[in-house]
């Protein structure tokens, strides 16, 4: 069971580095809607500085925190299920802008009797000079291993 001390539980915040080389894969991957997504040069003639983040891609820079929640809080991550994810957007960010990711634990709660264990993560992103970019909200499930169920 996760212990509900964790609520509130908040992961030192951190940067992350928009690089374009990773920005141009994820577009390759999930198939950019137009050129202004991977050709710098067609994102200045539309009037962006260098080629624009999606808000989904957020959620990957997300994940490069060098101290996860989840493995602090003692998560058998071979046992997590992705339930939600959504997001407010602030600004628009940018390839080889420095973004700044505050994660917090803002919920934890259980379900099916306890089969089913669910934790929310709220991450607020802002740009290095601390402008508000997104917010991001998530949340997962955790099996439980007396669930009867083999983790795959």
């Amino acid at each position: 069971m996760i212990d509900p001390k964790f609520l509130g539980t908040r992961s030192e915040p951190f940067p992350v580095d928009v690089e374009r080389g990773r920005l141009l894969m994820f577009h390759q991957v999930v198939g950019a809607p137009g050129p202004v997504f991977t050709d710098p040069d067609a994102a200045r003639r539309a009037g962006h500085p260098d080629l624009p983040v999606p808000p989904t891609f957020l959620f990957g820079l997300d994940l490069a925190d060098p101290s996860d929640l989840l493995t602090e809080m003692g998560v058998d991550l071979s046992r997590v299920l992705h339930v939600e994810q959504g997001f407010v957007y602030h600004r628009t960010a940018y390839a080889g802008e420095t973004l700044v990711f505050a994660p917090v634990i803002t919920d934890i709660y259980s379900r099916k009797g306890g089969a089913l264990e669910f934790v929310v993560r709220d991450t607020a992103v802002t740009g290095a000079d601390g402008e508000p970019v997104a917010d991001l909200h998530q949340v997962i499930a955790v099996r439980s291993p007396d669930s009867g169920e083999e983790a795959s």
